[in-house]
């Protein structure tokens, strides 16, 4: 496969290296938009602080399919896994699907979301940095058991 042409040690390295930027981006962004709660709906603040979580979710999205690919090669395409991979795979899939599909609905609805569905969209958002931590604790057991 594509790994046996490549140095081994760079699959690791590239995957290690692409996870944290989404991850981080994303945790930014939840930071942002629940930030953005204590200020009126009219404050410029507010509406700063939505468009930052707007934008980090989306750069984070973008990010994360560079993450799933590298992990994806390194695996060898294994996409369930057994032992603490399969482990780790049950954090990464929700985790990712979750990103993406709340990427496309923050860009399909923009402002215009009622604020049910915000508060709906928060916590699926909470959700999804939960199953980033689990997917990061379950990586770093993989790479200390190694």
């Amino acid at each position: 496969m594509l790994t046996n042409l490549i140095d081994p040690t760079l699959w690791p390295k590239m995957h290690g290296a692409m996870v944290h930027f989404p991850v981080a981006l994303s945790v930014v962004s939840v930071f942002f938009d629940v930030t953005a709660l204590a200020f009126p709906l009219s404050s410029p603040s507010r509406v700063n602080l939505r468009a930052a979580g707007f934008y980090t979710l989306e750069i984070g999205a973008l990010g994360a399919i560079g993450a799933v690919f590298s992990g994806l090669v390194m695996t060898d395409w294994n996409f369930l896994g057994h032992g603490a991979l399969a482990t780790h795979h049950a954090f990464v899939w929700p985790a990712f699907a979750l990103l993406i599909e709340l990427a496309v609905w923050r860009l399909v609805v923009g402002q215009t979301a009622t604020r049910r569905a915000f508060a709906f969209y928060l916590l699926l958002a909470a959700c999804m940095v939960a199953l980033m931590g689990g997917a990061g604790y379950s990586g770093g057991e993989m790479l200390l058991k190694g």
